[in-house]
């Protein structure tokens, strides 16, 4: 059986969608602002020292369409794996960005997107390990230009 290649890049494309559909974006006004939605996804776990690298710039000029890449230092294996990276922007009016889940299947622990950046202020990444572990790692960013409405 072959795969037209048109076939497979709109099978990535929907799947990459996907992978983003979630619940209703949390508002700051909702669970204490980012911080509650941190404290509900720990569910009382502690956070570790883990290799979080993130790709951001330390000034956007336009926060409406900023460049983010998280790799995480992972074997990806069946048993030690990361499973969830979740996005955070402190200080959006909506600071959920978004989680992608992963599997042992990929071969690396890698995400690239764009994401909208309000003003200046800290981006949290969280990555959830198989084994129950949250590594934790944040970046600062300055915006010229805001990119989200209040």
């Amino acid at each position: 059986m072959t795969v037209e290649r048109r076939t497979l890049i709109k099978g990535a494309a929907a799947s990459a969608a996907l992978v983003l559909v979630g619940g209703a974006p949390l508002r700051a006004d909702n669970h204490n602002g980012w911080q509650g939605w941190r404290d509900q996804l720990l569910a009382g776990r502690e956070l570790s020292e883990g290799t979080i690298t993130l790709d951001l710039p330390a000034v956007a000029e336009n926060g409406a369409q900023v460049p983010l890449t998280v790799q995480i230092d992972s074997p990806m294996t069946a048993d030690d794996h990361v499973s969830a990276i979740h996005i955070i922007a402190t200080r959006n009016p909506a600071p959920q960005i978004g989680t992608f889940r992963l599997t042992p299947q990929m071969t690396r622990a890698e995400v690239m997107t764009r994401i909208r950046v309000a003003e200046e202020q800290e981006i949290l990444v969280l990555a959830e390990l198989s084994d129950g572990r949250v590594f934790q790692q944040t970046a600062s960013i300055i915006v010229s230009v805001g990119g989200c409405a209040t």
